[in-house]
């Protein structure tokens, strides 16, 4: 037998591997489809709000699908950003804790409890947020409408109970809060040891440490992981419906009662009571929201992409 008869035996496909193969790509294949489907679902159930929307155009007593879904987005992008501003700095300071500060039977604990905080129930925060927090927050949000009421933010006409915004962000913020870290910490422990000695054998600091070798390394796994709560953020339903008050406006007062709400907890509230034509707009939204959730996570798998060559080994 020849050298090169030999090696086409070698490489020649079992049967297992062929199975195996195909069902690995089908498999891949099923997540592509799902979208693709959900997609046409939600564009084809869209067209007869769309359509009533180009034909109500000149009557200026009817709301456009435009004047209807552009609070609701307004509100969700605002409720998501806060939320992710109040939780990745809290995340990324406990995920070093845990990694770097932290004796290995209390970062196992922590460990352990981050992981099942992110496993309680929506409707439980909800609860939380609606009957424990928010009146807790009211001396919070008073004074700061007291003393930087000059600014947007805080200004408006605020009144209790605080069932604003505000205090819907805080929640989704705590919603939000083991996702970041959980996926945060893990990249933590991703750091070379030989970096991070390096640096100590230079006469850093533990935090000059973690500054120069561990943040670097981990930039692009913070990133992606604010993407995944912001992701979820965006789409929380019964927390957000549980908190807020709802209204219909693009205020930037986020204390104010009644002034915002959002895609998702507007579906769920309006869904019982619509068919028709008012189903078909509250379909629309979803459709947006899809799309904003579905270019977050793109704008998350690029930054890991453009990153993915980084290795602390080389």
């Amino acid at each position: 037998m020849t050298v090169e008869a030999g090696a086409k035996r070698r490489t020649r496909t079992r049967p297992g591997d062929a199975l195996f193969s195909g069902l690995s790509l089908a498999s891949g294949l099923v997540i592509f489809l799902t979208l693709l489907l959900v997609a046409v679902f939600l564009t084809l159930q869209s067209l007869p709000a769309i359509q009533e929307s180009r034909e109500v155009t000149g009557n200026a007593d009817a709301v456009s699908l435009l004047e209807y879904t552009g609070p609701l987005v307004y509100g969700t992008v605002l409720a998501a950003v806060l939320a992710l501003l109040m939780a990745v700095p809290i995340s990324v300071g406990i995920a070093l804790f845990i990694s770097h500060y932290a004796p290995r039977k209390l970062a196992q604990t922590l460990g352990y409890l981050v992981d099942l905080l992110a496993a309680v129930p929506s409707v439980v925060f909800g609860l939380w947020g609606g009957v424990w927090l928010v009146p807790r927050l009211e001396p919070l949000f008073m004074g700061l409408h007291n003393y930087l009421g000059f600014i947007p933010l805080f200004g408006g006409n605020v009144t209790a109970p605080m069932r604003n915004i505000a205090a819907a962000s805080v929640v989704l913020a705590v919603m939000i809060l083991p996702i970041i870290t959980a996926v945060t910490r893990e990249v933590f422990l991703q750091v070379p040891r030989l970096h991070e000695e390096a640096a100590l054998a230079l006469g850093a600091t533990r935090w000059e440490m973690i500054r120069m070798s561990v943040l670097p390394f981990g930039r692009s796994g913070i990133m992606s992981a604010s993407m995944l709560g912001l992701g979820r953020a965006l789409g929380e339903t019964m927390a957000v419906l549980m908190v807020l008050s709802a209204g219909s406006t693009y205020s930037l007062h986020i204390l104010e009662v009644g002034m915002h709400n959002t895609i998702a907890a507007n579906i769920a509230s309006q869904s019982a009571e619509s068919s028709g034509v008012q189903m078909s707009r509250l379909i629309f939204t979803g459709l947006v929201l899809f799309i904003i959730t579905f270019v977050i996570n793109s704008i998350a798998r690029w930054i890991v992409n453009r990153r993915k060559e980084f290795s602390g080994a080389n």
